[in-house]
């Protein structure tokens, strides 16, 4: 195994602690098993290399960090090494990028189930389901969810300014005083260009802004012709045409599907386009509001659809619309502080029994006419007043 703590020394070398992700504090280490599921460059890697070098007071062969399409698995199971790694005293094994291995499910619950000392870690993308393996991990693993960065955390890893997360009440409440003893240590509207632009994933620390959107249009191709392909089995043409497919909701968005007309565009049937989107949804590229009193299944359409953050539409498209940028953010945000987006009757979100209008900052409150209790997100502000918050507020939320 002399290969594989090879890899983990150099990967353990490469990590600091000047920035760790909000999830870091939120997981319960103590489980045996660990499911972090997440877009790619999200941080999934660092959270579990920190974990190691930072929260474990171990040995140095007691923890152990590998990658599911190491080439030491060509010729090895995990299985087999998660044994021989036990067998040696070791007891904290984390996989990174395991839906790259093709049985693993059932080899990781052979290793929950034979190795009961052994503490598991694994990394997957955000379209794997975890509990549809092939094996019955339900019982068994914690999932958690690293989404991109909040613009809260965009602020902590640029060491700009540092606050704790608000929840939505609070944020509604107190925006006012909230946001004015924030402006005492930085000017928001410029920084929150930048992160709508470029800021959502933590690997900008190590890349130009410029480089961002080529970036992200690498992210974007692994996504579809590698982890889906390999998680949804699909082919070369199908990829290209879910390619096309994003294409399409990034000249739009917020894009209001017509199945039909999508369909016969991509020649294809009108179930492979539901499919279509419920994957691309579950990989974290689209966001979908359905209206209240409406669930998401396969075959449903959503109301409209968003890419699911706004550096992927400065990726596809040089100059987003406004009004697209702006509720991609919020419908970005509240989802990944665990909130439940609704379309209401009237304005453009709801939440719990909070309707929110988002618009530029001379919005008004016109749209929210008969909402018992409503808000409007208003860009270009920096400070709000009364029912109107500043846009980029809801970045605290996470």
């Amino acid at each position: 195994m002399d290969p594989l703590f090879t890899f983990h020394l150099s990967a353990i070398r490469q990590v600091d602690r000047r920035f760790t992700r909000f999830l870091y504090d939120n997981i319960n280490w103590d489980q045996r098993m660990l499911a972090i599921k997440g877009p790619r460059g999200a941080g999934k890697t660092t959270l579990m290399l920190q974990r190691i070098k930072f929260g474990l007071s171990l040995s140095a062969t007691q923890a152990l960090y590998v990658t599911a399409d190491h080439y030491w698995f060509y010729t090895h199971t995990l299985f087999e090494t998660a044994e021989a790694f036990y067998l040696n005293g070791g007891r904290f094994l984390f996989i990174d990028e395991v839906h790259k291995y093709p049985y693993w499910a059932r080899e990781l619950k052979n290793m929950y189930d034979g190795f009961p000392e052994l503490r598991i870690v694994f990394s997957a993308s955000s379209a794997l389901d975890i509990y549809r393996g092939g094996a019955d991990l339900s019982r068994r693993v914690m999932t958690y969810e690293l989404p991109g960065m909040s613009f809260r955390e965009y602020l902590g890893l640029k060491q700009i300014f540092a606050h704790p997360t608000l929840s939505l009440e609070e944020l509604l409440l107190n925006h006012e005083s909230v946001s004015a003893d924030m402006l005492g240590s930085f000017q928001p509207l410029p920084l929150f260009r930048s992160y709508l632009s470029t800021g959502y994933l933590p690997i900008i620390v190590n890349t130009r802004e410029e480089d961002v959107p080529a970036l992200l249009n690498q992210i974007i191709n692994t996504v579809v012709e590698s982890d889906l392909s390999v998680i949804a089995n699909f082919d070369g043409g199908t990829a290209q045409k879910i390619k096309k497919l994003l294409g399409v909701i990034a000249e739009s968005v917020p894009f209001k599907p017509n199945i039909s007309a999508i369909a016969r565009k991509l020649n294809v049937s009108r179930e492979s386009v539901y499919a279509w989107f419920t994957y691309l949804d579950e990989a974290r590229l689209l966001n979908m509001l359905t209206r209240k009193g409406k669930g998401i299944s396969t075959l449903q359409k959503p109301e409209k659809v968003f890419l699911e953050n706004t550096n992927l539409s400065y990726a596809l498209r040089q100059t987003p619309d406004a009004g697209s940028l702006r509720e991609s953010f919020v419908m970005n945000q509240l989802s990944n502080a665990g909130l439940k987006p609704l379309l209401p009757e009237t304005g453009d979100f709801l939440v719990e029994d909070v309707h929110i209008e988002v618009g530029g900052k001379q919005k008004t409150a016109r749209q929210l006419s008969g909402a018992n209790r409503s808000f409007i997100a208003a860009d270009d502000i920096e400070q709000g007043y009364g029912n109107k918050l500043p846009l980029w507020l809801l970045g605290f939320l996470y």
